[in-house]
């Protein structure tokens, strides 16, 4: 590594958010950045990954969110609660539906809340995905909306992300995803229902899957998949598939050629939002 690319990642990771909580539980918070400037800045929540589990928190999308902020995106990484710290079924998914949700309510000017982007890693892939399916989610299911949407994301993005996780419980035996949801799919069908994305289709946003052929923790095929799925359900859906010895948590370093791919497809973040599209993201507030 340059010196050059060691002090920026260095300087990515310790740049430092605002802390900010969404509800009474301490893991109910999440670090808030925003770049320098009047506003109008494009959001990314972050939704970091860790098997669902309570040791695993926001500090390990902390370079990304610097990354982020440094090119000039707002950024919202949030914690939730987690399997072992009041979490798993429903808590974990009606908390990332809150968090996401309390962008409204900071009513900061700001925040562009028409170019709002869903990001997550491994576990966080699944919680985005899931999230992204909000508009589908049964009446009474955590995170189903009662009436018009208070954030509408425009794109949604799976770094190594669970996106299968039925799936995911037949290839590693029910383990933690039996944890996170209290049983099996035959055991809790209407918690998969509601809580395994693949189950969720058709996406009303595109969404973007980034993926290390060769990951060693999340089979690239639970993305393969969902893409497939996706498409057959008429969602936009892009797989990007990363060649070479590429690490389940490669995903997190600004450096990586997966975090090229998803920056690259991000887009400009000053460059301004025709009206039209405004239009089509159904204003978010």
């Amino acid at each position: 590594m340059s010196p050059v690319a060691r002090t920026r990642l260095i300087l990515d990771f310790i740049a430092r958010g605002r802390s900010h909580r969404y509800g009474p539980h301490p893991s109910q918070r999440g670090d808030f950045y925003v770049p320098a400037g009047p506003g109008g800045h494009p959001v990314i929540v972050l939704i970091h990954g860790g098997s669902w589990q309570k040791r695993y928190g926001k500090i390990f999308t902390r370079a990304l969110a610097g990354d982020l902020l440094r090119r000039g995106y707002a950024v919202w990484n949030i914690e939730y609660r987690r399997v072992g710290a009041g979490g798993g079924w429903p808590q974990t998914f009606a908390d990332v539906a809150t968090a996401i949700d309390h962008l409204a309510e900071l009513e900061d000017p700001r925040l562009d809340l028409n170019r709002v982007t869903l990001i997550g890693h491994s576990a966080g892939g699944h919680l985005v995905l899931w999230a992204a399916s909000r508009a589908n989610l049964p009446a009474g299911a955590p995170g189903a909306l009662d009436g018009p949407p208070r954030v509408c994301p425009r794109l949604a993005v799976s770094l190594a992300g669970v996106a299968d996780l039925t799936g995911a419980y037949r290839r590693w035996r029910g383990g933690i995803v039996r944890e996170l949801m209290g049983g099996s799919p035959e055991e809790v069908p209407d918690r998969y229902a509601a809580g395994d994305p693949i189950r969720l289709l058709p996406l009303q946003i595109p969404a973007l899957l980034v993926h290390g052929i060769k990951d060693p923790t999340v089979s690239i095929e639970l993305s393969r998949g969902y893409a497939e799925a996706a498409r057959a359900a008429g969602s936009e859906v892009e797989l990007v598939e990363i060649d070479g010895e590429v690490g389940h948590r490669t995903h997190l370093d600004p450096r990586s050629a997966a975090w090229a791919a998803v920056v690259e497809r991000l887009g400009d973040p000053t460059a301004p939002v025709p009206a039209a599209a405004r239009a089509a993201a159904g204003q978010a507030l």
